[in-house]
């Protein structure tokens, strides 16, 4: 009887084994009620604007709409009532810190809940910003 080492025998007559590999899935942006209807009025009003605009290269933070050719960010906070990411600690924090960020940038950071905006009074404030 011929003897085969271990190391041979698993090269030639075992099954290589599958290894699981984690896929990285990006997560796609889920646009929430709020910017959809923003998005309409602002689109309405022939306002441009950039979603999920990129205002600091040195963080991933972005900003729901960007009115192009201006320094003005609008941020449509979710969840107030539900006690969501935004009044909780941990996010409140971040966001703080993201809102910061853009004011020392020279961004004027405008906050509406989505009430406010399905009501027409973020796209009315909008407008007298704009000075239209």
């Amino acid at each position: 009887m011929k003897s085969i080492s271990i190391a041979d025998y698993k090269a030639n007559y075992l099954k290589p084994r599958r290894v699981k590999r984690r896929v990285s899935v990006k997560k796609e942006h889920v646009v929430s009620e709020g910017e959809a209807v923003l998005s309409q009025h602002l689109k309405a009003h022939k306002i441009e604007y950039m979603q999920e605009f990129r205002f600091n290269p040195e963080r991933k933070w972005r900003a729901d709409f960007h009115l192009v050719d201006t320094k003005i960010l609008i941020e449509v906070e979710g969840g107030i009532w539900s006690n969501g990411r935004h009044t909780r600690g941990k996010g409140y924090l971040g966001d703080m810190e993201k809102y910061n960020s853009a004011a020392v940038l020279g961004y004027s950071v405008y906050r509406y809940s989505t009430e406010q905006v399905k009501s027409g009074k973020a796209i009315e404030e909008i407008m007298v910003l704009l000075g239209k």
